[in-house]
């Protein structure tokens, strides 16, 4: 990966955690020394008692399906993959699995 790159996705990490922690959810960036592999999310989180393993992309083309199929790879068991990613100048999305969104809502009682 080039330094650029790498520097792009870091303070793409970062800005998800400083917005996740705006919002008074608990959101921690993940030390990528060991990097891939089951457990390793950009960003530990949880929502209405359910943990999130968030991966973050900060790019201009985005393959999604691949993207939540590595969340999905590396979430280990009762956690909830999510991506969030944007591009240059645009707002963060999220992406997580209609069941996974059904869960946390009626976790919160929104059902």
């Amino acid at each position: 990966m080039k330094r650029g790159s790498k520097r792009k996705g870091t303070r793409g990490e970062h800005e998800i955690e400083t917005i996740l922690r705006s919002y008074g959810i608990r959101a921690y960036r993940n030390d990528q020394i060991f990097k891939n592999g089951k457990g390793n999310p950009d960003i530990s989180s949880e929502l209405a008692g359910i943990p999130l393993h968030i991966e973050v992309k900060r790019c201009e083309r985005l393959n999604v399906q691949e993207a939540m199929r590595q969340a999905e790879r590396d979430a280990t068991e009762n956690v909830l993959p999510v991506v969030a990613h944007r591009r240059n100048y645009e707002k963060w999305m999220i992406t997580l699995r209609l069941k996974d969104l059904l869960e946390i809502l009626s976790a919160k009682k929104v059902l």
